[in-house]
């Protein structure tokens, strides 16, 4: 399916010069002089490069189909990561290249979405936040504060947080997924 360049959207896959791509980001430019044009921050989804390129607004691209599947993360072992289709049942192994810098987010019975496209897993989309046990920080020292005064706290996927002080060992928290960052007690 062909789409006009200015109906793009962050997170949008397409094909552009015959790559697969997802558009990190993308800006409409309207200068005084000359005609609009489209700057677009485009990642490879099967070589994981990014590139920046402008576009005129006349052009059409290609929409790629991708299809989403519903999967609980099972197991890892060596290279591969162990999900579980939340449909049939079936189990899909992923390697770990095409998580990324995902696979410090994913933890036993974490249900997320593989990214399918012609057959070929692409990536994965986790949920926006996921609660997570802190198992190892500092505790908290009373008269040891000052404005937004935090510390490191290690997760149980074994990424480390940057949490405020009052956040103890056992406790559950909220991580966001897209920055990887504190967002609230669970």
């Amino acid at each position: 399916m062909f789409i006009n360049i200015n109906d793009i959207k962050n997170g949008m896959t397409i094909i552009m010069d015959g790559n697969l791509c997802t558009i990190q980001e993308f800006q409409h430019v309207k200068p005084g002089k000359g005609p609009a044009f489209v700057r677009i921050k485009l990642k490879n989804l099967r070589t994981g490069s990014t590139v920046e390129d402008t576009y005129n607004t006349n052009l059409k691209i290609q929409k790629a189909h991708i299809d989403r599947t519903e999967v609980s993360f099972l197991y890892a072992a060596g290279d591969n990561y162990t999900f579980m289709n939340n449909e049939t049942y079936e189990q899909i192994e992923v390697p770990t290249k095409v998580l990324g810098d995902n696979v410090k987010f994913i933890k036993e019975g974490l249900t997320l979405t593989l990214d399918i496209y012609e057959g070929e897993i692409i990536g994965v989309t986790l949920p926006e936040k996921v609660e997570y046990e802190v198992i190892e920080t500092e505790p908290a020292v009373k008269g040891n504060t000052t404005n937004n005064a935090n510390k490191d706290a290690k997760i149980e996927t074994g990424y480390t947080v940057k949490v405020p002080l009052f956040i103890n060992q056992g406790e559950k928290i909220l991580v966001s997924t897209k920055d990887g960052k504190y967002s609230g007690r669970a």
